[in-house]
């Protein structure tokens, strides 16, 4: 039994995870790259290796010729008394087993069987990393900060270097080496030099796998996550919905004291969430995007995906948002272009009927509630300014 090969196989087997038989596979290729390199060919070589012993031999196919005027090739034949001493019974034409000693190979021969092990080795454990990280491809990983490359950074995921590039970093965070930080997988690309690795820490799956880390109900498919619209470290909207009557969808989300989504705002280095339920019915549904704003009417036209909505005098600018960011997140959740007014400015825009247009909305049902042309016509010539955003 060869010991030492025997646990060198079981090392590289635990550590680099990497088969035994592909190691076998290695050692075959390089004993055979290390005859040609000796003998200068190495057609009729061949190598047995006992899966179970590691013992080894390296054989050649020689032809039986009558003597030793008869051969013109070493490696490819053997002169008959020679035969007969390794095989006896043997005669002319027939293919006899010469074993080939390794250990009288040359230095050159030896290191370039070395070589080939060696690269067989790196080749098949950067497949296993590769195949690993793959499988994690569009999931939320831990890493550890590493170093700056240049305004991108170096994020150690385990087994690989992750590399989070400028334009996936949030604005205005910074790490410090050492740090441990949750970044999204978005790709993972097979080069020679390894897996190419690129993660991101703005991407709006992030928030989604976050929450799903959280958040039990949604783990196993109770509370699902219909959208998410984010606007990387500043805010996030995203809209919930629950399968079964007895979960509240936000709740869940939330928490008991806000512990899930605190947890997930930590992570995220304070950035506000809002977490609103989906609704089917898209005037709902917008209103409840807009919150924390409060609304006195929706009408929402599925075909074109544009909404109107008329808000209280108070809540314009909440509606809004600084910079326009929550009537934009709400667009970008909602997919509608929403056109927000006052009440005033409603109700001072040629032809429109308030009290219809707010009945409308009360007593609004996806059955009944059609979209009447009209209201775009009630809408036109409006000297306010256009607070729409897509």
């Amino acid at each position: 039994m060869n010991s030492e090969l025997m646990e060198a196989l079981d090392i590289l087997e635990k550590e680099k995870d990497i088969s035994r038989e592909t190691l076998f596979d290695a050692i075959e290729v390089s004993l055979i790259t290390a005859c040609k390199q000796h003998f200068g060919k190495a057609d009729n070589i061949r190598v047995e290796i006992d899966r179970e012993t590691c013992e080894f031999r390296v054989f050649a196919d020689k032809e039986v010729v009558k003597d030793a005027e008869d051969v013109e090739d070493d490696l490819l034949q053997i002169a008959l008394p020679d035969a007969l001493n390794l095989k006896p019974g043997c005669k002319v034409g027939d293919t006899i087993q010469v074993d080939i000693k390794s250990k009288e190979f040359g230095r050159i021969a030896t290191t370039n069987a070395k070589n080939v092990i060696l690269q067989k080795i790196r080749e098949e454990e950067r497949s296993v990393i590769y195949n690993e990280y793959f499988e994690k491809e569009k999931d939320v990983v831990t890493g550890i900060v590493q170093r700056y490359v240049g305004k991108n950074i170096s994020i150690n995921l385990g087994k690989a270097d992750g590399l989070l590039m400028e334009n996936e970093m949030v604005k205005g965070e910074t790490f410090r080496p050492t740090e441990r930080i949750k970044v999204y997988i978005v790709s993972v690309n097979n080069t020679p030099k390894g897996p190419r690795i690129l993660v991101s820490r703005t991407h709006p799956e992030l928030v989604k796998r976050l929450f799903e880390e959280e958040v039990t109900e949604i783990k196993e498919g109770v509370v699902e996550i219909m959208a998410i619209a984010r606007e990387a470290g500043s805010r996030t909207k995203m809209a919930v919905r629950s399968i079964s009557p007895d979960v509240d969808p936000v709740g869940a989300c939330v928490g008991q004291n806000g512990s899930r989504v605190n947890a997930v705002v930590d992570e995220l280095r304070n950035e506000k969430i809002d977490i609103v339920e989906w609704d089917e019915n898209p005037g709902n549904y917008i209103q409840n995007a807009l919150s924390p704003a409060k609304i006195v009417a929706v009408f929402a036209d599925p075909e074109e995906k544009t909404a109107k909505v008329v808000v209280p005098d108070y809540q314009l600018s909440l509606a809004i948002g600084k910079e326009g960011q929550n009537a934009r997140l709400a667009a970008k959740l909602t997919n509608y272009k929403i056109d927000i007014k006052s009440e005033t400015q409603a109700k001072d825009t040629p032809g429109f009927r308030y009290e219809d247009y707010v009945d409308d909305y009360d007593e609004y049902d996806e059955e009944e509630y059609e979209y009447d042309e009209s209201y775009d016509k009630e809408f036109e010539g409006s000297d306010e300014e256009d607070t729409s955003e897509e």
